[in-house]
């Protein structure tokens, strides 16, 4: 853990006394300020005490304070302020005493805006390059480490433009810029390289954007896609442009071997070309070029290896020959319009001949002797006599020599406007040329002539064509070596593709206006002695043009091999890519071996495809796909307008974000479109592999700011109205209790949850602690991160929430209000059934449970509560046979329907038959409730078989009798005997709490409540109608204090006006008015055993009876039984007798799933 240090000096006479009494008013009632870590509390002013001096007694005059500032291992990330490094911020800061003692109990935390301000003055970003690797392998790095560190000194000259130019231009330009000239036109050629230095000046000016919106330290484009895009799009974009930089290497060393082998010194090959024709001859070159080509990859990886400040050595040495390369084809192209040189093409008719093995471009000479046959007349004729039979069209046609470079005033350019496609194998042939020519006669001696080595087209070119504009993040990738960073990587980086967007324009019009035709279209410079074509035009010697091209491309590879392993290994210790990680290890100094050897291995497969026509589209669609990210990175953040927005560029706009955007898709697709899916794909693959495995990243990222924008678009879209029944599903608030060690109670609720829900929807899982927030925070986090666990193992996708509130009845309630945003907010509560709710200790547990009943009714919640929870099956189980039986006895909207078929979605229950039982009276006519259920379900398209059963009236037996009363005798007992007095206080404070306002309803008899399921409310008769009792809970004219937390007034003063009351409603059966709760007398023992038991409750235990006896014939051996649950009585006072009904009608079952309605249709038969 990296920290700041500031040393606070007290001035030696200042005596702190007066201010520590300032402190003490002010802080009075919270901790002392300096808190030691053995619980002493320190002097005033924050300095150190020693243990047992007196806390009135100043510290020692000129005392220290250290203060560490914590801060993160990765400043630049994480912290929003760049934290300096140790040897800055061991600087001592002074302050007075007197105008910091506000702020003392935060300085640990909050350091003091002066010593900020100087480690950001001091900060110093310069990354770990090859420089410093090079000083620790000798041994100089703790010696570097005690200097100051020097600011960078890089400008915008040698620091961006040098080494963009040197990056952007490449072997494309010298070995197949003239051939694209030749066969693409001038014209067609021209918008070619228009279109491609258009998409690097768009994407340049969203790059400079984004680089300059703060401090980007080394790591170039992977560093700026995957702070602007997330650690997903991060990945995916950085491997890709890592594969890029990859096989540019190749191309690069497949540039430097094709100059070697045919320019410089063809005898080399190990496969001799001599005498072989066609694909024979095709087949050897590229033999040669593997060959050569590994050769060479490994001596530039050994080179890169053992020490890469030979590379940084030489790179100024490539940069020189780059420039005098091209420089030499300008002076060259001057020349030209002064005195063209001298390179003739020899031409049989109109095709161009090879010129190899023969010296003078004629059939005959004209000697003294007479006429004389010459070597090109003994390649086309069987002897070298004027009688010998010849080739039929060496007959027909005349030799003609022409110039190869007549010159840029020799109107040549009007020939070589329009494009030239060949099939491979096509003669090379001058074009507006005559030629006598049988179209039956096969091609013979076709060895002697140029031919087109590959089928050329348009999207080819651009594919060739697009690595030579590549490299332009050479000068963000060294942002860290800058002076001034933010004004140099714009300057550099657009100069620098100005300069080479106008050396290829104006080189594709001076090449079209300089050389002939044929020559541009002869790629390999076979018609002109086997000279490269850009060597003929260059001034003084070709030479200068073969030699700098080699060195150059050998430079460039070597770039390519340095950096490529170093942007592997920056992705790698990243983490977001698991699979990485080992690549992120490397030699002592921090060198990256194991990325090296990879990227080795990479770079190699590209060798062995062997042709640099074939890799260029490759390492194009990497970089586009780059690119195109790049842009997409600036448009996302400019209209998102975040606030951390603030470029120090202003020329950017987001509609040239998307042009260049636009541009790069259409590239990849016009290159090579199965290659830009193949990108695509591996691009895809790795953003959603980071997505599943990788590690979790907050980078403050644009794709963060866009899910937020269309989170709260698509909130207020939901606010437009409820969903349609169509589109109803339960939208789950699951309730869990947690124990002391804020471990969850009941896990399978969420086993429960994930069968329901199958990752669909909306689920939030909450839990309520009891206390105060402040004092629970901690209990309140723990219980959190439990609960995200929790949900993980189980596979619930949602949210967590924990309330802390002073009891669990209000913790709860809160949570049932507060959970969800706008339009996505629960309509179904899942709660687990009270244990243990009959033992005298539980009994506010259950009395919660009921008041959740009651909310869930008032806010119109569906509710769901599993009874047995922990015989419900988990994730992991099976269900091979059983049935899932709801018993449909009044309608809630078509719950019971929809559940059984959500849960039959789950692989636990998806083997499981569904049954629909539903309870016919007397009068109802069973056989046609049978028929209209079948069609019903039909057309809900919902598979269940379906049985109706009747109930018989039947007399109440003994039995039930004798249940009732003795629920009803433990109901009074618990109130007058368990209940202590801090339990009765509490019992009447949650009948307070829990009813408080409802006496201000004008007519609160309106309420309807729903009694049983299966029974009318019953009718009002003398015998059965109660007394009314009025007791009086709180009144706000005398306080309440919690010794006397009730007191009971007369009729008469509850009518008084301007008096807050408060009725209880209660159901007696003797005609006497009810005692206080908890009145524990002798007498009222007696009164317990000789009461009788209400007749409602009578009736109420009879119905849960007989559907309990008939549920447990019919379902018994069900898997999983669902039933309406009733709703809880009007009256507080039966609440136990409540739970004691749920208990009857469900006893004996195993699974038991009650379900209560929303009081809206959530099912429907329409489509």
């Amino acid at each position: 853990m990296s920290g700041q240090r500031f040393t606070v000096s007290k001035s030696g006479d200042e005596q702190p006394a007066s201010i520590q009494g300032e402190v003490n008013q002010l802080f009075e009632g919270d901790d002392p300020p300096g808190t030691s870590d053995r619980g002493e509390p320190s002097a005033a002013g924050g300095e150190p005490r020693e243990p047992g001096e007196p806390r009135g007694e100043p510290a020692a005059a000129g005392a220290e304070v250290l203060v560490l500032v914590k801060g993160d291992s990765n400043p630049k990330e994480s912290s929003p302020f760049i934290n300096s490094s140790d040897a800055t911020a061991e600087k001592s800061q002074q302050y007075d005493g007197k105008n910091m003692a506000l702020f003392e109990e935060e300085m640990d935390t909050s350091p003091m805006v002066s010593s900020l301000l100087s480690s950001l003055a001091n900060y110093s970003n310069l990354p770990q390059g090859s420089k410093e690797h090079e000083e620790a392998e000798n041994n100089e790095a703790t010696e570097t480490r005690k200097k100051p560190v020097k600011a960078p000194q890089l400008g915008t000259l040698m620091g961006v433009y040098l080494p963009c130019i040197q990056n952007i231009f490449g072997v494309i330009l010298f070995l197949r810029m003239t051939w694209l000239v030749g066969i693409g036109g001038v014209i067609g050629t021209f918008i070619i390289v228009f279109m491609c230095c258009s998409t690097t000046m768009l994407t340049a000016i969203s790059m400079s954007a984004i680089a300059t919106n703060g401090v980007v330290p080394a790591g170039g484009s992977y560093y700026m896609i995957s702070r602007s895009l997330g650690p997903e799009f991060g990945g995916a974009v950085g491997i890709c442009f890592y594969l890029g930089t990859t096989y540019a290497g190749a191309m690069y060393i497949l540039g430097a071997i094709e100059l070697l082998l045919i320019y410089i010194v063809p005898k080399a090959a190990i496969f001799p070309l001599e005498g072989l024709e066609g694909p024979e001859a095709e087949a050897a070159l590229l033999n040669n070029m593997r060959v050569y080509g590994t050769i060479l990859l490994t001596s530039m990886a050994t080179v890169v290896f053992v020490g890469v400040k030979y590379v940084n050595k030489l790179a100024l040495v490539f940069l020189a020959c780059v420039i005098l390369s091209i420089l030499a084809v300008y002076a060259g192209v001057i020349k030209t319009a002064i005195d063209p040189p001298e390179f003739p093409v020899c031409l049989l008719g109109n095709r161009t001949l090879m010129w190899k093995g023969f010296d003078v471009c004629a059939k005959t000479l004209e000697t003294a002797n007479g006429t004389v046959t010459t070597q090109l007349w003994q390649m086309f004729c069987d002897s070298p006599y004027l009688n010998a039979t010849c080739d039929k069209y060496f007959v027909a046609n005349n030799i003609t020599q022409i110039q190869g470079i007549p010159g840029v005033t020799s109107g040549i350019l009007s020939e070589n406007l329009m494009p030239t496609y060949y099939e491979k194998g096509d003669l090379i042939a001058r074009v507006n040329m005559e030629s006598a020519e049988d179209v039956d006669d096969p091609l013979t001696s076709s060895n002697r002539y140029v031919l087109a080595d590959i089928t050329s087209f348009f999207t080819l070119l651009v594919g060739i064509y697009f690595p030579s504009v590549t490299g332009i993040m050479a000068g963000s990738n060294r942002s860290g070596d800058l002076r001034d960073a933010q004004k140099s990587i714009p300057i550099g980086t657009i100069a620098a593709i100005t300069t080479t967007s106008t050396v290829y324009m104006s080189s594709v019009i001076l090449f079209g206006a300089c050389i002939e035709g044929v020559v541009l279209r002869d790629k390999f410079g076979e018609g002109v002695h086997g000279n490269l074509v850009i060597g003929t035009l260059a001034w003084p010697s070709p030479w200068v043009i073969v030699i700098g091209s080699f060195f150059s491309t050998c430079g460039a590879g070597l770039q390519s091999l340095t950096g490529a392993p170093r942007l592997l290994q920056a992705i790698a210790k990243d983490g977001i890519v698991p699979a990485l990680r080992i690549f992120g290890h490397g030699k002592a100094n921090g060198e990256p071996t194991w990325s090296l050897l990879l990227t080795a291995c990479i770079c190699e497969s590209g060798i062995l495809i062997a042709s640099l026509d074939s890799v260029a589209p490759i390492l194009s669609m990497f970089f586009l796909m780059c690119y195109m990210f790049v842009n997409l990175a600036c448009a996302l953040q400019t209209l998102l307008r975040t606030p951390n927005w603030r470029p120090r560029f202003k020329f950017y706009h987001w509609a040239l974000s998307f042009l260049g955007m636009s541009l790069c898709l259409t590239l990849m697709f016009l290159c090579s479109w199965y290659y830009a899916i193949v990108a695509m794909v591996i691009a895809g693959s790795i953003y959603k592999y980071i997505e599943f495995a990788g590690a979790e990243k907050e980078w403050g990222d644009g794709i963060r700011g866009l899910s937020l924008s269309a989170a709260r678009y698509a909130l207020m879209r939901l606010e437009e109205g409820p969903p349609h029944t169509k589109n109803w599903r339960p939208q789950l608030l699951v309730l869990v209790s947690t124990d002391s060690e804020q471990n969850i109670e009941q896990p399978r609720l969420l086993s429960l949850t994930n069968q329901l829900k199958a990752g669909k929807g909306l689920t939030i899982v909450g839990t309520a602690l009891e206390g105060t927030y402040l004092e629970n925070h901690d209990r309140a986090q723990r219980a959190e991160q439990a609960l995200r666990k929790l949900m993980e193992t189980e596979k619930v996708k949602g949210f967590s929430q924990v309330t802390v509130s002073s009891n669990l009845r209000d913790a709860t309630s809160h949570l049932l209000q507060a959970s969800g945003l706008g339009g996505l907010k629960h309509n179904a509560v899942l709660v687990s059934w009270p244990r243990n709710w009959k033992q005298g200790d539980e009994h506010q547990h259950w009395r919660n449970f009921i008041e959740l009943v009651r909310e869930t009714t008032a806010a119109h919640l569906a509710l769901l509560v599993p009874k047995n929870i922990s015989a419900f099956p988990s994730n992991g189980e099976r269900f091979t046979e059983g049935h899932i039986d709801v018993w449909w006895i009044v309608h809630d909207g078509g719950m019971l329907m929809l559940l059984p078929f959500l849960l039959r979605q789950h692989k636990v229950w998806r083997k499981c038959k569904m049954r629909i039982f539903t309870v016919a009276q007397m009068d109802d006519n069973s056989i046609q409730m049978k028929k209209d259920l079948t069609t019903f379900l039909y057309h809900l398209r919902i598979d269940a078989m379906v049985e109706v059963v009747e109930m018989q009236d039947s007399d109440i037996s003994a039995y039930t009798y004798e249940k009732t009363l003795v629920m009803e005798q433990r109901s009074q007992m618990l109130k007058q005997i368990n209940l202590t007095k801090n339990e009765r206080e509490r019992e009447i404070q949650s009948i307070t709490d829990s009813s408080r306002g409802s006496i201000r309803r004008k007519n609160p008899a309106a309420v309807t409540t729903q009694l049983s399921v299966t029974e009318e409310p019953p009718a009002a008769s003398k015998e059965e109608k109660p007394e009314e009792e009025v007791q009086l809970i709180h009144d706000n004219t005398t306080p309440a204090s919690p010794a006397t937390p009730a007191t009971p007034l007369t009729p008469e003063e509850v009518q008084s006006p301007g008096t807050q009351v408060q009725m209880t409603w209660t159901e007696k059966c003797d005609g006497e008015a009810a005692k206080p709760p908890g009145a524990a007398t002798p007498e009222g023992l007696k009164d317990i055993f000789n009461m009788k038991p209400n007749q409602s409750n009578v009736r109420r235990m009879h119905t849960a009876l007989r559907l309990n006896e008939v549920i447990m014939k019919k379902s018994a051996e069900a898997k999983l039984v669902l039933l309406n649950m009733p709703g809880p009585p009007r009256n507080r006072t039966g609440d136990e007798n409540y739970m004691e009904f749920l208990e009857v009608l469900t006893e004996g079952l195993n699974r038991v799933l009650l379900v209560r309605g929303g009081g809206r249709e959530v099912i429907t038969i329409y489509s």
